[in-house]
């Protein structure tokens, strides 16, 4: 059988208003094996980087800020079409047009506070959990 992973992230928002447990509850029954988990902040200057694609983007600068206000969980998932399904149980990213039962519609605020990030690419998985992860730290 093959499988593949993604990478997720529980964003500040989610940690501050208790949802972590829930959230990695609902991966897990969602049929995905959790293969790295880390409990962990980001510094403005990680935040940045990791999300450098944006820079250019008119929100980048508060996105930084956000995602560096407060802890975050970063975790390598794994489950056959991991991307694709992954992004299904999340749910779109302005959790007002999310799917009932998804992460977002459940767990999110905002589009701004919207309580995970997804990946969006096997590629951009792989480079995602790449910089939060060794090879040690991985199951």
């Amino acid at each position: 059988m093959t499988t593949n992973r993604t990478f997720t992230m529980i964003k500040p928002d989610a940690i501050a208003n208790g949802h972590m447990g829930a959230i990695i509850d609902h991966i897990i029954k969602a049929g995905f094996k959790v293969i790295a988990l880390k409990y962990t902040s980001l510094s403005p200057e990680m935040a940045g980087k990791f999300y450098e694609v944006h820079a250019e983007r008119p929100f980048y600068k508060d996105l930084v800020a956000f995602m560096s206000s407060g802890p975050i969980v970063a975790a390598i998932l794994e489950k056959d079409n991991a991307v694709a399904d992954f992004r299904t149980v999340i749910g779109a990213t302005d959790p007002q047009k999310a799917d009932a039962g998804t992460i977002r519609n459940l767990y999110a605020k905002s589009i701004d506070a919207n309580a995970v990030h997804g990946s969006d690419s096997d590629e951009n998985a792989m480079i995602e959990g790449n910089f939060f992860f060794s090879a040690f730290e991985r199951n």
